[in-house]
């Protein structure tokens, strides 16, 4: 189901964020210039662990919001469902009937 997830996320979460891009890419030029090679290869694996909880903290996010939305439509389901067409239907044979 992870993969699953995994694919539905990356299919529906689609959103460009240029600004935070340019910032990524200025900040890392600074740091190339400033930086020595051993900092700069702490700074990378501090980064890239972030990286990976901010992946998976995403995805929980995003498993959990479908696993809400699901169990929402259940419960929907359960109570019957809705149709406009229907409700529009016994409005009408009410006014038909009085």
């Amino acid at each position: 189901m992870y993969d699953y997830m995994k694919a539905l996320q990356k299919r529906f979460d689609r959103q460009p964020h240029p600004e935070l891009d340019a910032q990524v890419d200025r900040v890392q030029a600074e740091l190339r210039r400033d930086m020595d090679a051993a900092g700069r290869k702490k700074l990378l694996r501090l980064l890239d662990a972030q990286n990976a909880l901010l992946a998976e903290s995403t995805l929980m996010s995003f498993t959990a919001g479908f696993k809400l939305a699901w169990g929402m439509a259940k419960e929907l389901e359960a109570d019957g469902l809705y149709s406009f067409e229907l409700i529009m239907y016994n409005k009408l044979r009410k006014l038909k009937k009085a």
